[in-house]
């Protein structure tokens, strides 16, 4: 802990030694966050490099009495993927006539394994690998993804049931092989 601190300190001097330190501290977990919204490296390594650029220049508003540094910095680079999501967000609208079943009783990863997770996220469109990872893997509610992700609540919805169809068949295909 105190090394922790003891980079903490040195980011907020603006050290690049600690800096180095504190990126290659949380790289690990931090490029897993990236990986679940983005499949090509070059999206993971934008997000991720944007997200810690965030985390030096704001190292000053960190509060550790609000919460554990890693969580805030998790948080951080979370919101720099969504950005890079938002900014890509394409100009196709869809519409609904009927209501969507509920999508919140299915959980496609509740028995799969990191890798096999992201196999799977990989042939699921960016839009709505996006919503899938925040709604079953980071736990953002309906209403939070509507916030974040700039969409209407329909919209949401219609992705996170498509990817539950194109999940169910790319586990159906898996399990066959």
């Amino acid at each position: 802990m105190d090394q922790l601190r003891d980079i903490l300190e040195g980011c907020k001097r603006n050290d690049r030694k600690s800096q180095e330190g504190l990126y290659y501290q949380f790289y690990p977990a931090l490029f897993t966050l990236c990986r679940k919204f983005f499949a090509d490296e070059h999206d993971i390594q934008t997000a991720l490099n944007n997200g810690m650029m965030k985390v030096f220049k704001n190292i000053s508003q960190y509060d550790d009495g609000k919460g554990n540094f890693f969580n805030w910095a998790y948080t951080v680079v979370r919101n720099s993927c969504l950005t890079i999501l938002r900014d890509r967000k394409s100009d196709v609208v869809v519409t609904f006539r009927e209501e969507l079943p509920d999508v919140a009783d299915y959980d496609p990863f509740e028995t799969s394994n990191w890798e096999d997770i992201f196999q799977y996220l990989n042939q699921l469109p960016p839009a709505t690998r996006a919503v899938c990872s925040l709604f079953y893997l980071e736990d953002f509610s309906i209403k939070e993804i509507v916030t974040e992700m700039g969409m209407k609540e329909g919209t949401v919805k219609w992705h996170l049931n498509e990817s539950r169809n194109r999940l169910k068949e790319i586990f159906t295909k898996s399990k066959k092989s």
